[in-house]
C-alpha cells in the first residue's frame, strides 16, 4: 500500500489537460480561465465624477459660480469650465475641460443658475481618474475558476469571448451483481446504486461533464462492454469491484484491456481498495465500492485530478484546522478520514464510522483527516480537516 501523498503525486503524472475553447462570456460563470485575458479599454475611460453636485476649477466656502450646462452619463458637456463657472454633474459623468473639483450637491445652495458653497464643504475632489479601476492592456490572471465578479470584470473590460479549458468528460461505472438503479425494484439481495450518482454531482460541481453508463455486471463480458462505452472519456471512474474478492474483476479486465497501472491500495480509511492507472487516452481511476468509501475518494483523489485537468494547480484538498469538541481515541496505521460536524464548539465526529453509512455522511460537514498512527487527542486540541 501506498501513502494519499503518494498516491495523489501518481494521480497528478497521470492527469492531462483538456486543453481550451473559447465561450460567451455568460456562459463562462464557474469555468476555469486558461490563460491571461487583456482588456480592450480603460476604465472609466475619462475623469468621472463619484458624485452628483456641480463641477468646478476650485472651491471655498462662500465662493459663488454661474451654472452654465449639465453634464450626465452618457451626455458630457463640450464645453469649457473656467473660473467662476460651475455644471451640473451627476455620478458617472464625464468631468468637464477645466473643472478639476466636483461639490457635491448638499454642500451648496442654489437661486437660479446660480450657486454658493456652504460652509461645510466636504473634503476630496470627488473625481474618479480615467484608468482608476483598470487600463487598456491590463490581465486577469489565469488560471482561475471565475466568479461571478470576475464575470462583471470581464465584461467592463469589453470581452465577449473567454478561453476556457474544457470540462474533463468523466465516464462513471458502478459495478456489482448486487445493484440496481434508482426507481428499480430490488430483489432480495440487491441494493440501489447510490455512489455514481453522488460522483456525478460532485464532477458537475467541480466543472466536469460526468456520464453515467449502465451497472456493469460482475462478469468479464459486461465490465468489457462497460469500458467500450466509456471510449471518448477524458477519465474512467469504477465504482466497486477493485478489491480482491472472486467477484473483483475490475483489476483483472483492467489488466486484460492493457491499462497501464499506477498504483493499487492506499493506506487510508475509508477507501483503501483503491487503484489507478491510464487505459489508452484515458485516466482510469477504481473507487471502493463502499458508499462512504466512493464518495471520501472522490473527494480525496478524484476532485483534485479533474482540477489538475482543468489546468488548475495539483493540490490536495484544502485541509483547514479547528480545535476538537470532545476527544478522539488513537488513530489506526492508515489516515483516517472522519465524517464529523464543525460547530461553535469545534470538531465533532460521528459516532459512527462504519464505510456503508450515507445518512452519516450527508449530516456531515467536514472530514477530520487523522494521520497514520496519530495518538489520542484530547479536547481542545487543533487537528486538520477537509470542508464538505
Amino acid at each position: 500500500m501506498i501513502t494519499v501523498s503518494e498516491a495523489l503525486e501518481r494521480l497528478f503524472a497521470l492527469a492531462r489537460p483538456t486543453g481550451t475553447e473559447e465561450v460567451p462570456l455568460a456562459q463562462a460563470g464557474g469555468r476555469v480561465l486558461a490563460r491571461p485575458v487583456a482588456a480592450r479599454r480603460t476604465q472609466p475611460p475619462f475623469d468621472a465624477s463619484a458624485m452628483d453636485g456641480y463641477a468646478m476649477v476650485s472651491a471655498r466656502p462662500g465662493d459663488r459660480f454661474s451654472v452654465i450646462g449639465t453634464a450626465a452619463a452618457g451626455r458630457g458637456f463640450e464645453g469649457t469650465v473656467g473660473p467662476g463657472q460651475a455644471v451640473r454633474i451627476f455620478t458617472g459623468a464625464p468631468v468637464p475641460a477645466g473643472a478639476a473639483h466636483v461639490v457635491i450637491q448638499e454642500d451648496v445652495t442654489r437661486d437660479g443658475d446660480t450657486i454658493t458653497v456652504t460652509e461645510g464643504l466636504g473634503e476630496g475632489d470627488n473625481i474618479r481618474p480615467a484608468g482608476n479601476d483598470f487600463a487598456a492592456g491590463d490581465s486577469l490572471s489565469a488560471p482561475r475558476v471565475l466568479s461571478p465578479y470576475d464575470i462583471a470584470l470581464l465584461a467592463a473590460m469589453n470581452i465577449d469571448c473567454v478561453p476556457v479549458a474544457i470540462r474533463p468528460k468523466v465516464a462513471l461505472i458502478a459495478t456489482g451483481d448486487e445493484l440496481v438503479m434508482p426507481g428499480e425494484t430490488p430483489g432480495p439481495d440487491q441494493i440501489v446504486a447510490s455512489n455514481t450518482f453522488g460522483l456525478a454531482a460532485m464532477l458537475r460541481a467541480l466543472g466536469a461533464e460526468p456520464r453515467l453508463l449502465p451497472i456493469a455486471r460482475d462478469t468479464v463480458a459486461s465490465l468489457k462492454a462497460a469500458f467500450a462505452l466509456a471510449a471518448g472519456a477524458d477519465l474512467i471512474v469504477t465504482v466497486g469491484g477493485a478489491s480482491v474478492g472472486d467477484h473483483d474483476l475490475v483489476a483483472t479486465v483492467a489488466a486484460e484491456l492493457e491499462m497501464q497501472t499506477a498504483f493499487h491500495k492506499v493506506a487510508m480509511r475509508p477507501g483503501k481498495p483503491l487503484m489507478s492507472g491510464r487505459l489508452g487516452p484515458a485516466m482510469m481511476l477504481g473507487l471502493p465500492g463502499n458508499p462512504v468509501s466512493a464518495m471520501v475518494c472522490g473527494h480525496v483523489f478524484m476532485a483534485p485530478v479533474i482540477r489538475v485537468m482543468l489546468g488548475l494547480p495539483a493540490a490536495p484538498a484544502p485541509r483547514l484546522s479547528a480545535p476538537l469538541a470532545e476527544p478522539l481515541e488513537a488513530n489506526g496505521p492508515r489516515e483516517h478520514y472522519m465524517r464529523a460536524v464543525l460547530g461553535p464548539d469545534g470538531l465533532r465526529a460521528a459516532a459512527r464510522q462504519d464505510s456503508s453509512l450515507l445518512s452519516v455522511l450527508s449530516q456531515s460537514s467536514v472530514l477530520i483527516a487523522r494521520a497514520a498512527g496519530d495518538g489520542p487527542r484530547a479536547a481542545g486540541e487543533q487537528v486538520d480537516y477537509l470542508p464538505l
